[in-house]
């Protein structure tokens, strides 16, 4: 089975080997059926620093902490993040 992937914004990184990192998405409100864009926050793991405001892709693995169980694959550059 592979592993889900998601791509978010970094929004904090102020712990050693982890981010912070908010992923967006677009759902519709169950009773209006009205366009709501909702983020969730995840913490990944990473051996590069990596600066708030960046976009990374994220993937899952098994757990390494209490709340730590997705890592960083790879920082995506501006024509990325367009996509």
């Amino acid at each position: 089975m592979p592993k889900t992937r998601l791509i978010g914004e970094v929004i904090g990184s102020k712990s050693q080997n982890t981010v912070r990192v908010r992923v967006q998405s677009v759902r519709a409100h169950e009773k209006y059926h009205k366009r709501i864009t909702v983020h969730k926050t995840y913490y990944a793991d990473t051996r590069e620093p990596v600066e708030v405001g960046k976009s990374v892709e994220i993937e899952e693995m098994k757990p390494i902490s209490k709340t730590k169980r997705w890592r960083v694959v790879r920082v995506l550059d501006e024509k990325e993040e367009k996509k």
